[in-house]
């Protein structure tokens, strides 16, 4: 089950609205003035896709493509940086109903804080926005909405690369992201994977235990501040948001910026028994590539792992300021803060240390997709990449400084992993101390030389104050 343009809700304290339905949220990034909308015909067949990458590229406006040759319109790079420095991830923080200058780090502790909040339980209703158009059985013609060939090498038209997926189950009912590709007329086929939940429900049929399940729509509610509203799909018993803009009913490029001509496999095929939309459509598209243009994949999936993996560590104790999963990394990288004080007062070393980081993230979901860890000092700003490759590079000794884990699972879609020597399903990640062996006494015994730290205030204040007059930008 799928319902796709679910956007994150949050309490709001900038837009009243803007994380209550994805059309609102369109509508506040049209008050932002970070959406263009384009009347003119686009061509799904890549014509879409080419200007979404290059909208992630170039860090510009959203593009709505309102007249999309042979079907209805869709949004591309909702969830894309904007070239405005003072509000990078504006349309993350929409989303969850921040204020627009909201950073990662804001993002993620509301994120965490919504976790510990009571969850709220859907409210189920007889109707909704999502069943204005209705097509059952032999009308069922994925071909007539505005799904977009992204990719010149890819092997069809991904539907789902901005969806959730809904399954429901005896014990839980999960939502997850999962990609699936038209098949045919009526028909999907999807990727699934471990240890997505989602992948343990496509298993229950020969008998794989569950574990106890956690509904995301109660997460939701936390995230709102308020009950989601869900009705009960046209074919089964599954609820889905009611304000979803397309739901697929039916029984049961990549991310990080390849796509190898020589790879197929089987997948799971989904049959579309009916499908529900809102007139007027809006099909949001994500289209995963190279870093240089950060998409949903980094920007969404990224910062929700980099959230999980700091709770992680510090409800185990460990001395964690933040936590963060590299863009420019593709999403493979994480860089982890460390409180030098405190880390000082456990009397540990690197070896010890990095090797109980690894051991713990390595082996939870939240690190699935995380192949290097690079510890640093909370003298490194993990958000920014530069710093973080300054530390990496100046503080970590190469093979003395970083310990490997083989003996873990491997996310098989990292290109090394997949293409690469060795095996592609165990292995292939590491812990890179970043941390001079002072650091682990609390020490620091230099200065860095930049703006910030080399210059006494007085000397950076009356800089700051005559930079203007002397139109150095």
């Amino acid at each position: 089950m799928s319902a796709s343009g679910l956007a994150m809700r949050a309490f709001s304290v900038y837009s009243a609205s803007a994380h209550l339905g994805f059309r609102l949220f369109v509508d506040a990034l049209r008050k932002e003035k970070d959406l263009v909308n384009i009347n003119e015909e686009a061509d799904p067949e890549l014509e879409v896709a080419a200007f979404t990458r290059r909208a992630y590229e170039q860090k510009a406006k959203a593009p709505l493509f309102n007249n999309v040759k042979g079907a209805h319109g869709g949004l591309s790079s909702p969830g894309g940086l904007s070239k405005d420095t003072k509000a990078s991830h504006r349309r993350l923080a929409l989303h969850l109903g921040l204020e627009p200058t909201a950073g990662p780090k804001e993002i993620i502790d509301f994120m965490l804080k919504a976790k510990t909040q009571k969850p709220i339980p859907p409210t189920y209703v007889e109707d909704g926005p999502c069943k204005e158009v209705k097509l059952l059985g032999f009308d069922v013609d994925l071909a007539k909405l505005p799904v977009p060939l992204l990719n010149k090498a890819d092997g069809g038209h991904y539907i789902q690369t901005l969806g959730i997926n809904i399954v429901q189950h005896f014990s839980w009912t999960n939502w997850s992201i999962a990609r699936t590709m038209i098949h045919d007329k009526n028909r999907i086929a999807g990727l699934i994977m471990k240890p997505q939940h989602i992948a343990c429900i496509h298993e229950k049929w020969v008998d794989m235990p569950l574990p106890v399940g956690v509904t995301e729509a109660e997460y939701v509610g936390s995230l709102c501040g308020s009950p989601l509203e869900l009705v009960k799909c046209e074919t089964n018993d599954t609820y889905v948001p009611a304000n979803s803009e397309i739901v697929l009913e039916g029984p049961f490029g990549e991310m990080h910026g390849y796509s190898f001509l020589d790879e197929n496999s089987q997948q799971p095929l989904y049959t579309v028994s009916a499908t529900t939309h809102r007139k007027d459509t809006i099909l949001p598209i994500c289209f995963p590539g190279k870093a240089s243009g950060p998409d949903e994949t980094h920007t969404m999936i990224g910062t929700l792992a980099s959230a999980e993996m700091r709770q992680l560590l510090q409800d185990e104790g460990f001395p964690i300021k933040q936590v963060f999963a590299l863009y420019e990394s593709q999403f493979i990288w994480a860089a982890i803060q460390v409180d030098r004080d405190a880390l000082s007062r456990l009397k540990t070393n690197a070896k010890e240390f990095c090797e109980r980081v690894g051991d713990l993230v390595f082996r939870h979901k939240s690190g699935m997709q995380i192949h290097r860890l690079l510890i640093v000092g909370d003298d490194i700003d993990p958000f920014n990449f530069n710093d973080v490759m300054w530390a990496y590079a100046t503080r970590c000794r190469p093979a003395m400084d970083e310990f490997h884990f083989e003996g873990v699972t491997a996310y098989p879609l990292v290109p090394y992993m997949s293409h690469g020597p060795g095996t592609k399903l165990t292995g292939g990640k590491v812990v890179s101390n970043c941390l001079l062996p002072e650091e682990y006494e609390g020490k620091q015994g230099w200065v860095a030389c930049d703006f910030e730290n080399g210059y006494p205030e007085s000397i950076k204040e009356r800089v700051l104050g005559r930079w203007d007059s002397f139109q150095l930008q």
